[in-house]
């Protein structure tokens, strides 16, 4: 990528429209990421630091704008205020003075985010029309929206109340799950090229998959599943503990439950997104992979098996958003459950994997993050759901009750 070659700024550069500004910056970047270096160059080059500004009403002190490859997060300002502590914020928050020099290019950066400005002109009439999708606010002036995936630069979304789609800009969002409602305080609206756009404040997110309108995976009828004939241990070894209520409750109805899987060849039995996704993260390339997955949820948020691969991104490094995407995984299965649902999710039954993975995780984050009754509770409920345990939960169901930390599992 070439480097950004634009002079400092100039009482002409200044009547100059914002998209002309970006223009310049991002010229042979191609790419949000290489966008985004444009972006940082531009800033070294013309913003003088350490400055003067303000974030949120309060003077900072700015010392350094700076990408660090985290393209939903975007440049990052590092500030000092009073006392000497040092925070980081996103750079769209930062305020210059009136006049500054540098006050061009922070504006052009939030009008290349789809961020509101202080003080905005009318944008050409061939650039933007009327929105096609006007989402109604509710009694607290919010405007309730289901996230279907998270992109790089933004968040492709659902209208709760129908099923029109939208690109949310917004601050701080590169957390948000999909299938996780998020109520938005709106900022501005319009469309582009004949995609509607919003930009606002996030205000509050859950998870509520009643809430999102799906229909429940069907469960396939599968006879009987009988407990005599599992294999229990070897004869004459006495039964474990966890497994004597299950025998003794005898007999239950087994079922399958059904998998979805958008973008699946049925005339090639070898095509299979989620099994590309793998092959991509074996590659070394996450963001492929997670991209791949992000679009499947677009497709069918009832897409388990991406929840659960999702979960299994961020699990390393990011157990508390790998324990959401589980978490929404498991509330979508459970739709088709009811509450006092007693049947039997065999694992040996393919499509019932998606579900038990999404809950093998979700238990696995519980305890990870030392909610021991919450983790114990999950695997019982494994246990029964699936008494072959092909996952091993027994074992882990033996270190929960131990209160053994996740990090010192007999396992590790």
């Amino acid at each position: 990528m070439k480097r950004s070659t634009q002079s400092k700024p100039t009482a002409k550069l200044r009547r100059d429209s914002l998209q002309r500004l970006i223009e310049e910056i991002t010229v042979d970047a191609y790419g949000d990421a290489e966008q985004l270096w444009a972006f940082r160059e531009a800033f070294e080059d013309n913003l003088r630091v350490p400055c003067a500004a303000t974030v949120a009403g309060a003077p900072v002190n700015v010392v350094k704008f700076d990408f660090d490859g985290n393209e939903r997060r975007g440049l990052t300002a590092k500030c000092c205020v009073a006392g000497g502590s040092q925070h980081t914020v996103s750079a769209a928050d930062i305020r210059l003075p009136a006049g500054d020099p540098g006050e061009l290019y922070i504006a052009a950066y939030r009008k290349w985010m789809g961020l509101p400005q202080e003080r905005a002109k009318p944008a050409p009439a061939a650039l933007v029309t009327k929105p096609a999708v006007t989402p109604s606010p509710d009694q607290s002036g919010g405007i309730e929206l289901v996230v279907l995936s998270v992109q790089k630069l933004a968040v492709r979304c659902r209208i709760l109340a129908g099923e029109e789609r939208i690109t949310l800009r917004a601050k701080r969002f590169w957390d948000l799950t999909p299938g996780e409602l998020v109520s938005i305080r709106p900022n501005k609206q319009w469309s582009y090229a004949g995609t509607p756009y919003l930009s606002g404040e996030i205000e509050s997110r859950r998870i509520d998959a009643g809430a999102l309108g799906l229909t429940p995976l069907k469960l396939e009828s599968c006879g009987i599943w009988d407990p005599a004939e599992e294999y229990w241990g070897e004869e004459g070894d006495p039964i474990e503990g966890w497994a004597k209520p299950i025998i003794a409750r005898g007999g239950r109805p087994q079922f399958e439950m059904e998998q979805v899987l958008p973008g699946e060849d049925p005339d090639d039995p070898f095509s299979d997104p989620i099994t590309e996704s793998n092959d991509r993260k074996d590659a070394g390339d996450l963001a492929g992979a997670e991209k791949l997955l992000t679009q499947i949820c677009e497709a069918d948020l009832r897409c388990l098996d991406a929840h659960a691969h999702l979960g299994n991104l961020d699990f390393e490094h990011w157990p508390k958003q790998a324990l959401r995407h589980y978490e929404v995984g498991v509330r979508i299965g459970e739709l088709s459950l009811g509450v006092d649902f007693g049947g039997v999710l065999l694992w040996g039954m393919i499509d019932n994997r998606p579900f038990l993975r999404c809950l093998h995780g979700y238990g696995i984050c519980l305890w990870r993050a030392g909610k021991f009754d919450d983790a114990h509770r999950v695997f019982e409920r494994m246990l029964w759901l699936n008494p072959p345990d092909n996952q091993g939960v027994r074992f882990l169901k033996a270190d929960v009750e131990a209160r053994l930390p996740w990090e010192n599992r007999r396992d590790k």
